[in-house]
């Protein structure tokens, strides 16, 4: 029986998500996670692999990274340095082979799940360039006449934040699924998770600050959920109070700590403006 993700004690997951991971599984597809940054989609991978009893990969994308670094890179520079050193190494292209985490994922003994983290940072290209190697779980090492073939398809967790837009031919391999940002209920239960013993007023106080934040208009980059669980952590550091939090006319107030919440002097001028403008207009 093929086994199901059901979520796991240290991640919330929703049931749309639960049955995206599943759905990708029985389809044997590539799972396509979106979502704003800070939402959890890189720990996702890692709780599934952990849940599934199964080893996890993980291939971080940067702007440098090329497609062909996945399977492998043939290291010639070394190659030459050994043969003028007269190094009997030389002999065998197999020792100048470097595989990629594609080539040690397909050729792992045990299925496992493979995480290619924040695909949209590279080259637009990029996602073509591996569409034959997702596909059909193989390909060709032209130096060593070699054919890498999966001995068992891995579970492909592939996250994006959006960045630039991916290719319709790479989307159409790819089950894809949308974290949407969690609601009140939900950050109270992914709270819970890692603050169990958070005291529940400073929690509904940070809660309602935390969303009057997000709703602020013009802000450049909205507080996410793993920066509101920095926030936390500095609020029980220094023992805030929940009074701190709350304004007694229910005005903007400048939230203590609040450079764990907003991070560029735009966002932090924008609403310091906006606590000026409401205490002006009291």
């Amino acid at each position: 029986m093929q086994a199901r993700f059901e979520g796991s004690d240290q991640y919330v997951a929703t049931a749309d998500l639960k049955l995206a991971v599943n759905a990708a599984l029985t389809l044997q597809r590539p799972l396509l996670i979106k979502g704003e940054p800070g939402t959890g989609k890189t720990m996702l991978a890692e709780e599934v692999a952990a849940a599934l009893g199964m080893p996890l990969m993980q291939w971080h994308i940067k702007s440098t990274t090329k497609a062909q670094q996945g399977l492998y890179e043939y290291d010639a520079v070394s190659r030459l340095r050994d043969s003028q050193l007269g190094d009997e190494r030389v002999r065998d292209i197999h020792n100048y082979i470097v595989k990629g985490v594609l080539w040690q994922a397909f050729t792992a003994p045990e299925p496992v799940v493979l995480l290619i983290d924040e695909i949209d940072k590279a080259d637009i290209e990029f996602p073509n360039d591996l569409l034959r190697e997702l596909d059909r779980m193989e390909f060709y090492v032209y130096e060593t006449r070699e054919m890498v073939q999966a001995k068992h398809r891995p579970l492909v967790i592939i996250t994006s934040n959006n960045e630039k837009e991916l290719p319709d031919a790479f989307l159409r391999r790819c089950f894809f699924h949308y974290i949407q940002f969690p609601d009140r209920d939900t950050m109270q239960q992914i709270v819970q998770v890692h603050y169990p013993h958070l005291k529940q007023e400073l929690l509904a106080q940070a809660l309602q600050t935390f969303y009057q934040l997000r709703e602020v208009q013009g802000l450049k980059k909205k507080p996410s959920t793993s920066e509101f669980l920095d926030w936390l952590k500095l609020l029980m550091a220094e023992d805030i109070p929940p009074e701190a939090l709350r304004s007694q006319d229910s005005k903007a107030i400048v939230p203590p700590l609040h450079g764990a919440l907003l991070k560029n002097e735009q966002d932090i001028h924008l609403f310091e403006r906006l606590v000026f403008m409401s205490r002006t207009n009291r």
